[in-house]
């Protein structure tokens, strides 16, 4: 049987997640794991909450490509099934991540973040990927889906908000003949909160310092973009060391 954890909260009143799994043998998830910080921890977080995890990594010429060596590492470490989909150049156009003749834009610190909309949103792209797949975990015969969108610290991506996973939720439902729910751990939390959960899940932290987050896909990170900003304040706030540039000051190269 699955095990059960109790919900993780802080003393300061707020929940970083509540997690009522069902008693049955059978849960089963799919989760899409991007290779970044955020997909590693829904993978840790999932791995008690079901009797069985998959998970699936889509390439798509995506500038920081180094992220998907990142997620064939952590599914090992994870010891979990692992499929990547190549998808092309679907995406190619507006954004820096799938344009390489874009630019990735730079700042200072994350206070500096102009808010809005990132240059680095690829349109589509989540909604691409959870039709995909809803198809990989219908083949697989999983319950549920998993995604680590977050609308706290998400660069102002409208396909990383609740009221999308729950009108993509119910296009599945009406798509599919099997019931399909989308959970989203991380999506009320900010990057601190998303830290100081990975640090309660065993083997979470070990498989973060494999992670890749920067947008330029550079080793060490940029530091400079907006998702190296954000997690660098993620850990500062939680007051713990990230275990990526602990390993790379260690001297360990790429994931």
């Amino acid at each position: 049987m699955a095990r059960l954890r109790p919900s993780f909260a802080k003393a300061e009143g707020w929940e970083i997640v509540s997690t009522k799994r069902r008693f049955a043998t059978v849960s089963k998830a799919l989760v899409i794991l991007s290779g970044g910080q955020d997909s590693t921890t829904c993978l840790f977080w999932a791995k008690p909450e079901y009797a069985s995890v998959d998970t699936v990594t889509f390439a798509y010429n995506q500038r920081h490509a180094i992220e998907i060596e990142s997620a064939k590492k952590i599914a090992s470490m994870a010891g979990v099934s692992h499929e990547v989909i190549e998808l092309g150049p679907l995406f190619a156009g507006l954004s820096p991540l799938t344009n390489k003749d874009q630019q990735v834009h730079q700042y200072d610190s994350a206070e500096t973040l102009p808010g809005g909309l990132e240059n680095t949103f690829v349109p589509g792209r989540n909604i691409l990927f959870l039709a995909v797949a809803a198809n990989r975990a219908f083949v697989l015969n999983c319950d549920d889906l998993i995604i680590g969108v977050s609308q706290e610290d998400f660069g102002g991506y409208p396909d990383c908000r609740k009221d999308f996973i729950d009108k993509m939720q119910a296009a599945l439902a009406a798509g599919l003949d099997k019931s399909l729910k989308i959970v989203s751990p991380l999506m009320n939390l900010n990057k601190k909160q998303t830290v100081e959960l990975a640090a309660t899940l065993p083997g979470c932290m070990d498989a973060l310092a494999h992670s890749t987050t920067c947008y330029n896909g550079a080793v060490p990170p940029c530091a400079q973009c907006h998702s190296c900003l954000l997690r660098e304040r993620g850990f500062h706030e939680a007051n713990l060391t990230d275990p990526l540039l602990s390993r790379l000051a260690a001297g360990a190269t790429a994931c």
